[in-house]
């Protein structure tokens, strides 16, 4: 058989950060042992956003995909571990819930765990949710977990991510593509080129030209190659999700480092706190039309702990996508490509997940690339999509009313796909994502929980079952999740034994 090759064999990445520096090594490492030229130009003039300090599971493999070492990786980036999402104040000021990784329980005769707790709360068993999480068990003692050691315990089906400075994974990142033999050139893109055909052809930076063949856009929020050049076009999510703006800051440790990351619903929006091994990350996300920059600064600073490491500094921000992802010779990434804000820590996910299908559709140099450009956007405009329903869920089922903002998300009109997800759900407790998609049935059920969103009824093929054996399995499998968790080393004892990083920078000192 024969095949007509025009392979791509210059990549040119416009910027750098967390999204461009993981593209260079994603594709350094697929690429290996291709004649592909890939080049990254960014400007240490430009700060990044240094967005992403908490990261969701499928990091990890995406990490170990590319060789990297996860120990020495959690070393330079001063990572901590997360295993889920403490949300406080959300449904009602004073009251908190977990949000895990991870699955809940185990299916019981081939019947979906959630219908049989369900059946058992009918019942009049008391047992929480979430004492069938190894996760939220593990976070409430501030314990983790040894992984090869959890495979034939209770504790067996427990995942984790990653709390890490988004700037020392970029600078980690670096390293490791540069090794891999990309090129970075230092400096300013002032001009974008085009050729007859639409298509970028070079890029003006340091007086002089840098041609490509495939670009990839990681300029952040102006999106230089995707947007002001190609025109794009974007969709705007601000009615569905109103926050547009961030304060941040960072301040020392002054209590344990727990394996969770904070959310904390405020009088216009939500701070969080994320601690990593040398310092927190504290932020607040908020809307302009309830809050000014002041008002959102006094706010956060009431609530962080320890010593002021930066001065606060306010973000703006408009949560949507690009209409087309990719589009001609170009993909963007990150905030190129598109923003919802890090309630559920999925920026860098969207990035690696789209490095991920654009490896699996990789173009070459003919005019045959639309068919798998089209199914590109379709796919990831689906994963926004998805994420965006998940996040407004998050709001629109609030029973706070003390504030406007508060008041503005209980009434608000809600997508008509996440309209259609609810009305199943309250009537039959059933959930049915695709297998692709991010978050899966336990991530809703948590938060449906937290929310205090309940079903009128459990399945009733479960009245099969006998309530008293069903009640007496799942106690079982609670009680096993809490004795195996109360074994565990802390999450503190933890690090320091496998994935200390003060020899690292003992060591660079």
């Amino acid at each position: 058989m024969q095949l007509t090759q025009q392979p791509i064999t210059k990549i040119v990445i416009a910027g750098g950060g967390t999204a461009g520096w993981l593209a260079a090594a994603t594709l350094s490492y697929a690429l290996k042992k291709q004649a592909v030229e890939i080049t990254l130009i960014e400007s240490d003039e430009i700060g990044t956003i240094g967005v992403g300090e908490a990261t969701i599971p499928p990091l990890i493999a995406i990490l170990e995909s590319i060789g990297i070492d996860l120990a020495d990786f959690i070393k330079h980036t001063q990572a901590t571990f997360k295993l889920g999402i403490q949300f406080a104040d959300w449904y009602n000021k004073g009251e908190a819930y977990f949000h895990p990784f991870g699955t809940l329980g185990r299916n019981i005769d081939g019947h979906d765990f959630y219908q049989c707790w369900l059946k058992a709360a009918a019942e009049g068993d008391s047992t929480p949710l979430m004492a069938h999480s190894p996760e939220a068990i593990l976070a409430q003692h501030n314990k983790f977990f040894i992984p090869h050691e959890a495979h034939n315990t209770a504790l067996g089906r427990a995942r984790f991510a990653l709390h890490l400075d988004a700037g020392l994974m970029a600078r980690y990142l670096r390293r490791y593509a540069q090794n891999n033999g990309v090129k970075r050139i230092e400096g300013v893109i002032t001009d974008v080129h085009q050729d007859n055909t639409g298509n970028i052809s070079h890029l003006h930076v340091n007086q002089q030209y840098v041609t490509g063949e495939f670009f990839i856009d990681c300029s952040g929020f102006k999106g230089l190659l995707i947007e002001q050049t190609l025109h794009a076009g974007f969709d705007d999510w601000s009615d569905y999700l109103p926050c547009n703006r961030a304060v941040t800051v960072q301040t020392t440790h002054s209590k344990t480092i727990s394996p969770y990351t904070v959310a904390k619903a405020q009088n216009a929006g939500w701070s969080w706190h994320i601690p990593l091994q040398h310092r927190m990350g504290n932020g607040y996300v908020f809307c302009d039309k309830y809050c000014t920059d002041q008002q959102a600064i006094d706010t956060l600073l009431a609530n962080v702990t320890g010593e002021l490491l930066t001065h606060p500094k306010v973000i703006a921000f408009k949560t949507g996508v690009r209409k087309q992802a990719w589009l001609k010779n170009c993909l963007s990434l990150g905030l190129a490509q598109g923003f919802i804000e890090p309630l559920e820590s999925t920026a860098i996910h969207l990035v690696s997940k789209s490095l991920a299908l654009f490896i699996k559709m990789f173009p070459d140099n003919s005019d045959t690339n639309q068919v798998i450009i089209d199914e590109f956007n379709r796919r990831i405009h689906q994963d926004y999509l998805e994420i965006r329903d998940f996040l407004v869920l998050h709001y629109c089922t609030t029973a706070r009313s003390d504030t406007e903002f508060w008041q503005r998300c209980a009434s608000m009109a809600i997508p008509q796909s996440l309209q259609q997800k609810l009305a199943i759900f309250k009537v039959a407790g059933t959930l049915t994502p695709a297998a692709e998609q991010l978050f899966q049935p336990t991530s809703w059920y948590a938060v449906l929980n937290g929310m205090q969103v309940m079903p009128s009824r459990y399945n009733p093929v479960l009245d099969s079952l006998d309530s008293n054996k069903l009640i007496q399995s799942l106690h079982q499998g609670s009680e096993a999740i809490a004795q195996a968790a109360l074994t565990q080393p802390s999450h503190a004892d933890f690090i320091t034994r496998f994935c200390d990083a003060k020899e690292i920078y003992q060591k660079s000192a």
